[in-house]
């Protein structure tokens, strides 16, 4: 009943840099967001200075506070850049990432045994690679203190699995009183006394409530929460892999705080989204139905959410986001089968490859049920505008560009043996590659504060760079590197905010991604888990566009915009003039023509 077509992302097709030119209307040059985890001039490497995520990265406002300005109510719900907030008249739920409040991740525990797992996670046991800790490898030991247990026919188990400064308690034993080790079963407690769940592999818990800590610049604050388990691998002999999933929603991640309660009390305790970035899922097969439970309570929850906004808040706009789709197109379990740009696509078998769009069908199905769920409840006078930041395409093969730096002698890191991690000499290093499309450049080293080098020491070693990476060849003959761009050139070239990028900056070829990962055998390139991606990759590739649809008084209907995508920075003054309010300066798209 309204306008539709495809929408084309920002370079470099990051979640934060397309959420702010979406909300704003601009580009990176004016809203400041070029990436994530962004560094910046006279700030440190080995941190992030700027994170992408936070509405105080921006340099200009999102919608939302030009419409809370004009004295409308907007409620915002998981919406990357939305905190802190920037409202005062509306409602913001959890937004994703922002670094403002007691956000509770999920996290696994895994047996440590011989550090195999761990040491090939890395860095990507942590959130964004530099965050929380998400998966934590602790060996069980013979289980002692124990109340009201249920009987184990072989020496049961236990372990502690602290998350968020609380411990849940297992107790690994074997119900099946066949003479030998087998456990087959995992009981959860609180306090070793009173047993919440008592498990299989692949089941869940009820959700339980929970103190949870939260810690705050140099005080710890107790937060109520809620905390359901599962128990995704199990092994005769009492090898465990487990996850605990935190309520997403408390008071000191929702503004006004009382706005978490009431959210909880109709909607229940909020599942966000499947899994984590970077995955935490998908090391064994069984992570796979771990997943996908969690992908369907994600929807579940965000299906409740809709008519509970409006119910509790009366809010003239809603801003709701769900991650779940991206999680699925990324993960290793579907683009391989569904995308025959994909080079494991002809490996899949028929039954595989129908398995995989079912899958994937079925996301898209629940994602129409929310679109119902918003029409119940929307007027005759409601616009409904259906949209997203980016889009995905197969991931085939990673550059590992610091295994590269290293090769040539710019790069110095030793591997920590226990965990996996890179330690890195900055002082010895003159060049690095950071996410998701940046290398640093210092001929005089890179510790300290980062400031841009100049001189022929700079130029030459730069150029070197720039020989490197453009060189650089897969076995197949693919040379990933399309574009490169000095930073100088990067504002006139691709829009970005100078200030926030490396000495170049760096795009792919479809179908390759950029990897910090370092290595002791250096390997330049790696397959990796992930079957799906979206940085770094030129936005005019198609795979990348997004669906632009919008309905409402005053919009042609069945009106397809053609097989050319619009700009992203064309959707912002597009609603403004559908709201007949004023278009701020700083915005540089067009309303579309769509109007009757």
């Amino acid at each position: 009943t309204g306008t539709y077509g495809y929408s084309k992302p920002t370079f470099p097709s990051h979640t934060p840099v397309n959420f702010a030119t979406l909300l704003t209307g601009s580009l990176p040059e004016v809203h400041g967001i070029d990436d994530g985890p962004m560094r910046a001039v006279g700030m440190p490497l080995d941190k992030v200075a700027v994170p992408g995520f936070r509405s105080t990265a921006r340099k200009v406002p999102a919608i939302w506070k030009t419409l809370d300005e004009d004295n409308m109510k907007v409620t915002i719900l998981s919406v990357p850049g939305s905190t802190p907030p920037e409202i005062k008249k509306g409602v913001v739920l959890r937004g994703r990432w922002g670094g403002w409040g007691a956000d509770f991740f999920a996290l696994n525990f895994e047996t440590k045994g011989n550090l195999d797992q761990r040491v090939k996670q890395g860095l990507a046991s942590k959130l964004f690679y530099f965050g929380p800790q998400l998966t934590q490898y602790i060996d069980p030991k013979p289980a002692t203190g124990w109340k009201n247990i249920p009987v184990s026919y072989s020496f049961p188990l236990e372990a502690s699995l602290t998350g968020w400064g609380t411990p849940v308690y297992v107790y690994i034993y074997d119900s099946t009183n066949d003479q030998k080790n087998n456990f087959d079963r995992v009981a959860f407690s609180l306090d070793k006394q009173r047993i919440f769940a008592d498990l299989i592999p692949g089941e869940w818990s009820s959700w339980e409530p929970v103190i949870l800590q939260w810690k705050a610049d140099d005080q710890t604050v107790d937060v109520k929460s809620d905390v359901k388990a599962t128990v995704i691998k199990l092994g005769n002999d009492g090898f465990y892999r487990i996850r605990l999933f935190y309520n997403n929603l408390n008071k000191y991640i929702s503004y006004p705080p009382e706005s978490a309660d009431m959210m909880t009390k109709e909607a229940g305790p909020m599942v966000d989204f499947v899994d984590n970035f970077p995955f935490q899922l998908g090391f064994y097969p069984e992570d796979k139905k771990t997943f996908m439970q969690e992908a369907d309570m994600s929807f579940d929850w965000h299906t409740k959410a809709v008519s509970t906004m409006i119910d509790q808040f009366h809010p003239n706009v809603v801003i709701h986001d769900i991650y779940t789709p991206n999680q699925m197109l990324t993960s290793p379990w579907f683009m391989k089968y569904v995308d025959p740009a994909s080079t494991d696509y002809t490996k899949a078998s028929q039954e595989e490859k129908t398995q995989a769009w079912n899958q994937v069908f079925d996301m898209y199905k629940r994602l129409d049920n929310i679109i119902g769920e918003i029409i119940k409840v929307s007027g005759k006078n409601t616009y409904i505008v259906f949209s997203s930041d980016h889009g995905n395409i197969p991931l085939n093969r990673y550059a590992n560009l610091n295994n590269l730096f290293a090769q040539k002698g710019w790069l110095t890191f030793t591997i920590d043996p226990k965990t996996g991690e890179p330690v890195i000499d900055w002082k010895n290093s003159k060049v690095i590659y950071l996410k998701m499309d940046n290398v640093f450049i210092n001929p005089n080293g890179l510790d300290g504060n980062y400031q841009r080098s100049s001189g022929q020491a700079y130029n030459d070693l730069r150029n070197k760079v720039r020989e490197a990476l453009l060189s650089l060849a897969d076995d197949n003959g693919v040379k990933p590197a399309v574009e490169i761009t000095n930073w100088e050139d990067a504002q006139n070239l691709l829009q970005l905010d100078p200030n926030r990028i490396g000495d170049l900056v760096i795009a792919n070829y479809p179908g390759y991604g950029w990897s910090e990962n370092m290595s002791y055998d250096l390997t330049l390139f790696s397959t990796p888990m992930e079957s799906g991606y979206k940085q770094a990759v030129d936005p005019n590739t198609p795979g990348m566009w997004t669906p632009f649809i919008i309905a409402g008084p005053g919009i042609k209907q069945h009106n397809f915009l053609g097989n050319k995508p619009i700009n992203h920075i064309d959707q912002y003054p597009t609603l403004m003039k559908a709201l007949h309010m004023n278009i701020p300066g700083f915005v540089q798209g067009k309303p579309l023509s769509i109007f009757k």
